[in-house]
């Protein structure tokens, strides 16, 4: 069952009083699961394609687990932190929630940590990748990834594969300083030089300035982070810039080639070289299994974002099962600590040390496919198992 709640204040008070009213019975044998998404604004791709995995998820396994009716409660959160954490209060004290899920942006995500380590219940992160996010709070589990485990690996792929110079293009905010940080330690120590840095503002960035900049330093490559939902825009104006022509290579984390958006993109992204957790490409049964039915249900090819959801619910699934329906956020958080399972991407797990998600990390090259004509993030090497490496190395 799905329900799209709005914000209001007078309902805080008016819960309260009105919690009395539940029948037990009726409180204990529904789970809520309180989902906090932008599903307006520049990162609403994001909110809707989790939102969209977790109903499919749903359709295809029900919503009952361990004897309990399963419950979503969405709230639009816009991405604006100070919102997530009205959204947050409001799920857990009116709604009494027994999970809060989602967080398009890390500033989403850790605004909500200190409620749900207040209120001892799960916060199941569907989508920010800084790596700081799980050392929040003991109550913080991470289905998406952190920009770490792709950032890493093609710092060293670009060093090997005759990139020598690379100019970078990030989102100012941390997981972009994640990006970047991780990348150049790997780029540089590998040989490469970085010979221009350009940090662009989260919200409605326009490109054009920076790009003329990163074609005047006439670097090999860009490396570029912009969070997903933000590729499309990136790529049409590098391409108006004319640097495809001018042979400067885009690489970076996936995100700048998010499947959501990926096959509007035009040919300017063709040979865009990216590592990153999910494609749409990805050759296993479960995945074109999962594709076929996610384009049936909405009519959209599913990315990195869907599948980090779709994979979200299934972990809280996995946890109502293992305690036996039991909704205490200690023991959910304790079963959800080491599960491993197949997901659409391949192999992934739960490290019960850190909470953070172990995962195989692709890389890919952009190409047009010759049997439906699509632009696709096509993979060609693959890195098994990654831990986040921004917590390997403390």
């Amino acid at each position: 069952m799905f329900e799209h709640k709005t914000f209001s204040r007078a309902a805080a008070i008016a819960a309260i009083a009105g919690l009395a009213g539940l029948t037990s019975a009726k409180a204990e044998d529904t789970v809520k699961v309180g989902l906090i998404l932008p599903m307006t604004g520049g990162q609403a791709s994001t909110g809707k394609q989790i939102e969209n995995a977790i109903k499919l998820y749903m359709q295809q396994n029900g919503d009952t687990v361990a004897g309990k009716k399963v419950e979503i409660i969405v709230k639009d959160d816009a991405a604006i932190p100070d919102k997530t954490k009205t959204a947050a209060q409001e799920l857990i004290v009116n709604d009494k929630v027994n999970f809060i899920a989602g967080f398009g942006v890390t500033p989403a995500a850790l605004a909500a940590a200190p409620l749900a380590t207040q209120a001892k219940i799960p916060e199941v992160v569907m989508a920010a990748g800084t790596s700081i996010i799980t050392e929040r709070s003991p109550y913080i589990v991470r289905t998406s990834f952190t920009l770490a485990q792709s950032s890493t690996i093609i710092g060293d792929w670009a060093a090997q594969n005759g990139i020598k110079k690379v100019a970078t293009l990030t989102s100012d905010y941390a997981p972009g300083n994640d990006a970047l940080n991780f990348f150049k330690e790997h780029f540089t120590a590998g040989g490469g030089e970085v010979v221009e840095e350009v940090k662009v503002p989260l919200q409605n960035p326009d490109f054009a300035p920076f790009l003329q900049r990163m074609k005047d330093a006439k670097p090999d490559a860009i490396f570029v982070f912009v969070p997903a939902g933000q590729g499309g825009n990136f790529m049409k104006q590098y391409a108006e810039r004319g640097l495809d022509k001018a042979g400067i290579k885009v690489i970076g984390p996936g995100d700048v080639t998010d499947d959501d958006l990926l096959n509007n993109m035009g040919d300017a992204v063709i040979g865009t070289v990216t590592a990153h957790l999910y494609s749409a490409a990805h050759p296993s049964q479960m995945n074109k299994d999962f594709v076929a039915a996610y384009k049936k249900a909405f009519n959209s090819r599913p990315g990195f974002m869907a599948v980090s959801g779709y994979d979200g619910i299934h972990l809280i699934y996995e946890a109502l099962k293992k305690t036996g329906g039991d909704t205490d956020g200690t023991k959910l958080v304790e079963a959800m600590k080491g599960q491993k399972w197949e997901s659409p991407r391949g192999p992934i797990s739960i490290d019960p040390e850190t909470r953070d998600i172990i995962q195989n990390i692709y890389i890919r090259r952009v190409a047009r496919s010759k049997s439906d004509g699509e632009l696709y993030n096509v993979e060609f090497q693959v890195f098994e198992a990654v831990k986040d490496p921004g917590k390997t190395k403390k």
